[in-house]
């Protein structure tokens, strides 16, 4: 094929697949595919002498999305060229003195300082034009809110979350669907979320690897004491080594060796020289600067034979193909299976059993496919799903084809779906694992919602059920009777609507003076105008209640729950008050639900004193606490329960 040509096909298909994985947190290819073409592109421009429009080997990044207001960079914010080879690396050192660090796999941001307070927070975005995240950056885990230099600082960082927080968060999601598919996207969500409430929640840290201006301090021409000057100010500073060209091999090793230890992601490493004026002097070319390299890992790549796919269905119908292979040793670790995302991403890879097939740990710890060498393509799209056996259907979403089930009454998404339903956040409801509600789906006692509540007409076969008994039957039922009393943002995200969450509800029921028929019969353009929501948001919702099977089943719901009325005299009487609640509270059944009443009326509850802080809520009002200090340092007032209630009450 004419390499001209050949171009052509390179360009839309990097574009594509940069925009999902940038913009809207989604991979439509794997790493290791989009980096083989992307090399293949820029060794045809070298080849050619010739660079076509729209090439990603010449723009950089790509644009923000509307939610967050957006700010142009003061210099633009490069990309790093790139190697493999250690060769390559130990030629850019040369003979000048390198500091090589971890390449962190999150979200880069830009800090502004000023008079020793932090100003200013905005995301790379494009590299020229970012978001402004000023308020979710304050709640990071480690970022100093106030330093020593008064002086005009500006730095740049990455934001990341760790492996393990990565996890501890994807396991209190329940709906496979709602997960995250690795740290980099759930912290590209929470970085950039309008509730920063949501961010501190997340645990996002915050690594320096770059000053840009500290008005007025010498560092002796050195990027080393830039990065000790930073920790001198409070931050924590990517971990790095200094190293030469003869001292290279022994900091690889360590590298090396590390990164399938760290806690943290990473994808590969930077090196950047020491010496200021002389990465200074060198310039840019047209995306990269001159005075660093970045070093990817060459990825550990195993041949072995797939097996089979297994068809992994969803609450929502979303039938997920894995493949299954023979095992091999990956990274350290026996593999034996691999996600392989969606239908599109199957038949590019012309999947069939039998074939040999690469695999590899995407950033040195998810593994993929990296290439089928056979492709047969013999792999077959079932057109049932395995659980219900009725129909399943591949349909195409922002050109992504993925195979669906088509049955809604399909046992699988019913499990999951009441696995939601009867969660701590959701309706509560103790004594119905998911096993417990699979058993009660096949035998035909529950077929929507409103069915568990009608659970005792069949006591005498619950009880002699393996694992129940007359007493497991009470308790479930007392269960039941309490979950009945409920709140309208709890019993919305209970639903399972597709994109709503209970921090979602919350606002969507608070926006609608918590009426349920005015939401009910809301437009999307009334629910899309929500700030926070948006259009993909205010289709799921209205489609919801648009479908006339889902109001039969709410209806039917409805039936057995008594709603907790919130007055309207009382909706707003905390609105713009901001509560930290710590210690054992005795009017409310835990903290969750005093929670639940200062939100409803309009107050806003946050996890740490600040000096944003109005009131701080603790029945030991005399103790030492931390939070106690903190609050009397900035001089909060500090509330028991029943002088919180009064205060309540006089505003209403």
């Amino acid at each position: 094929m004419d390499k001209i040509e050949r171009m052509k096909e390179l360009i839309p298909v990097l574009q594509k697949a940069g925009k999902a994985y940038y913009q809207e947190d989604r991979e439509i290819m794997s790493n290791f595919e989009y980096d083989k073409l992307y090399d293949e592109l820029e060794t045809l421009e070298k080849e050619t002498g010739i660079t076509l429009a729209g090439s990603p080997t010449v723009s950089v990044g790509y644009e923000a999305l509307e939610e967050l207001p957006k700010e142009a960079h003061e210099t633009p914010m490069l990309s790093l060229d790139k190697t493999k080879d250690v060769e390559a690396l130990r030629a850019f050192i040369g003979d000048r003195k390198t500091l090589l660090s971890w390449k962190l796999d999150g979200l880069t941001i830009v800090l502004t300082y000023g008079d020793g307070k932090l100003q200013k927070a905005v995301t790379r975005g494009n590299g020229v034009v970012g978001e402004v995240i000023t308020n979710n950056a304050r709640v990071f885990k480690n970022i100093p809110l106030q330093i020593s230099f008064k002086g005009n600082l500006v730095l740049r960082g990455e934001a990341i979350i760790t492996y393990s927080d990565f996890k501890k968060i994807n396991e209190e999601i329940e709906d496979v669907d709602a997960k995250y598919k690795n740290p980099r996207n759930l912290c590209s969500g929470s970085v950039r979320q309008l509730n920063n409430e949501i961010t501190a929640r997340r645990n996002v840290h915050f690594y320096a690897f770059s000053l840009v201006r500290a008005q007025g301090v010498d560092f002796r021409n050195s990027r080393e004491q830039q990065f000790l000057w930073l920790k001198d100010q409070g931050f924590d500073v990517v971990e790095y080594r200094m190293v030469t060209r003869d001292t290279l091999d022994e900091a690889m090793e360590y590298f090396s060796g590390q990164v399938v230890k760290n806690d943290f992601p990473s994808d590969g490493l930077v090196a950047l020289y020491d010496d200021i004026a002389y990465g200074d002097s060198l310039g840019t070319t047209a995306k990269f600067p001159r005075n660093s390299y970045a070093f990817k890992w060459k990825d550990e790549v195993r041949e072995t034979t797939l097996k089979e796919i297994e068809w992994s269905p969803s609450r929502t119908g979303l039938i997920n193909p894995v493949a299954i292979f023979e095992p091999v040793e990956l990274e350290g670790t026996t593999v034996s299976r691999a996600s392989v995302h969606n239908i599109s991403i199957m038949k590019e890879l012309q999947l069939g059993i039998g074939d040999k097939i690469q695999v590899y740990k995407a950033n040195m710890i998810i593994p993929q496919i990296a290439e089928n060498l056979t492709r047969s393509g013999n792999l077959e799209i079932p057109d049932t799903c395995p659980v219900c056996g009725k129909e399943a259907r591949v349909l195409k979403t922002n050109e992504v084809e993925s195979l669906y089930c088509m049955n809604p009454d399909c046992q699988a998404k019913k499990i999951k779906s009441f696995t939601l339903f009867v969660s701590r956040d959701a309706m509560n409801i103790d004594g119905l694992s998911e096993a417990t509600l699979e058993k009660f789906i096949l035998k035909g006692f529950i077929k929507d919602f409103g069915d568990i509540f009608e659970i005792g007409r069949y006591r005498e076969e619950i009880v002699n059920m393996d694992g129940f008994g007359e007493k497991s039957f009470d308790n479930l039922m007392a269960s039941l009777e309490r979950a009945r009393h409920t709140t309208l943002p709890r019993l919305l995200y209970s639903l399972g609507i597709a994109n709503i969450g209970l921090a979602n509800a919350k606002v969507i029921c608070k926006e609608f003076d918590y009426d349920l028929e005015k939401m009910i019969h809301a437009t999307g353009e009334e629910i899309s105008s929500i700030e926070g929501i948006g259009p993909v948001i205010a289709q799921s919702f209205t489609a919801y209640f648009a479908d006339e099977e889902n109001m039969r089943k709410l209806r039917h719901l409805l039936s057995h729950l008594e709603l907790e009325e919130v007055k309207q005299e009382n909706r707003l009487t905390l609105e713009g008050k901001q509560f930290v609640i710590t210690g054992s509270v005795e009017h409310f059944a835990n903290r969750a639900q005093l929670k639940e009443y200062i939100e409803q009326r309009g107050g806003k509850v946050t996890g740490s004193v600040t000096s944003k802080t109005d009131y701080l809520i603790n029945n030991d009002v005399t103790s030492n606490s931390s939070k106690n200090k903190k609050a009397r340092e900035l001089e909060i007032p500090i509330l028991s329960e029943e002088d919180f209630l009064h205060m309540a009450e006089e505003e209403q």
